[in-house]
């Protein structure tokens, strides 16, 4: 790995969990010495790129382009996990890396963190697939998460053109547990929705430390965003709540996501629209909308009644 790529106001600290005989490679970022402590966070990536490029990017130029060290300086412990078959974790089982097994791999995560800090339960943040894998962690172990935040969500699929296109490709992803990634499909990632959302610093940046880690990842979970949804049950869900909809987002339908978030059953849950924002929320110029919401929502007061 390039040091030059990610944060670096802020040392990190490589680990390795364990799932049977799979490492699983994660990555923390300690709060600020000396801040008060506000919980611990656990961020969770989505369908084409390991962790680290996602939030722990740094950027010449752009302030803050690392989101562990943005909420490490506001006295959150953050961590993040490359999911198996993706980044610096195992690959040689070649597995699908489906939303279900997304879930398994938090628990292990989760039971790593929870064993070395002793923290209680985190703070999830899941983006794309990664917000999936983040729900259904949730929805199967609700005593470990505090608070969930699902950014870039969908639920059923109904209504969303960019899946309504991958499907056209499903019968391919069928084919192949891993499909080849290179700068141009890191590139369509920020063109498919909306043209020009993202800074070009912040698109070079990120694709070529995606493309550092991995030159193929999974097809699990396109598959089950294709032709397996929904894989989460929002009555199952019982955590307080955030669902963060990019406003040109063409996966996360506006409809979908709203009924999702009406069943949701704990009160304390808020919807946000993120103004200028399409899907890939934490690379677009418009990120720091995203993590002020973020924020915002991590560090609410707790509820003193009512309850």
């Amino acid at each position: 790995m390039n040091a030059s790529r990610t944060g670096n106001k802020i040392e990190g600290r490589e680990h390795w969990a364990k799932k049977g005989d799979v490492s699983l490679f994660l990555w923390e970022k300690p709060a600020v010495a000396g801040l008060p402590k506000r919980g611990t966070v656990l961020f969770v990536h989505g369908s084409s790129m390991g962790s680290q490029p996602v939030f722990d990017l740094r950027v010449d130029g752009i302030p803050d382009a690392s989101t562990m060290e943005y909420f490490a300086e506001r006295g959150f412990d953050t961590w993040c996990v490359d999911m198996e078959g993706y980044g610096r974790s195992d690959k040689k089982r070649g597995i699908d890396a489906t939303i279900a097994e997304g879930a398994d791999d938090l628990a292990a995560a989760w039971n790593y963190i929870q064993e070395l800090r002793k923290c209680g339960p985190v703070m999830l943040y899941g983006v794309s697939s990664g917000a999936l894998r983040a729900a259904l962690f949730a929805q199967r172990h609700p005593e470990r998460v505090a608070r969930l935040a699902l950014d870039a969500f969908v639920w059923t699929g109904e209504g969303s053109s960019t899946l309504e296109q991958r499907r056209k490709k499903l019968p391919e992803f069928m084919k192949t547990r891993r499909r080849p990634i290179d700068m141009a499909f890191m590139r369509s990632i920020f063109e498919r929705d909306h043209p020009g959302t993202a800074d070009e610093r912040t698109i070079q940046a990120f694709g070529e430390f995606v493309l550092e880690l991995d030159d193929s990842i999974p097809n699990g979970t396109y598959i089950d965003m294709c032709n397996n949804l929904p894989v989460v049950d929002p009555l199952e869900i019982t955590v307080p709540t955030i669902v963060m909809r990019g406003e040109f987002d063409g996966i996360a339908a506006i409809e979908d996501v709203l009924r999702f978030f009406q069943k949701l059953p704990n009160p304390d849950k808020q919807f946000a629209m993120l103004p200028g924002i399409a899907h890939a929320s934490l690379q677009e110029k418009n990120f720091r909308t995203v993590l002020h919401v973020m924020h915002s929502f991590f560090s609410q007061p707790p509820l003193l009644y009512g309850r």
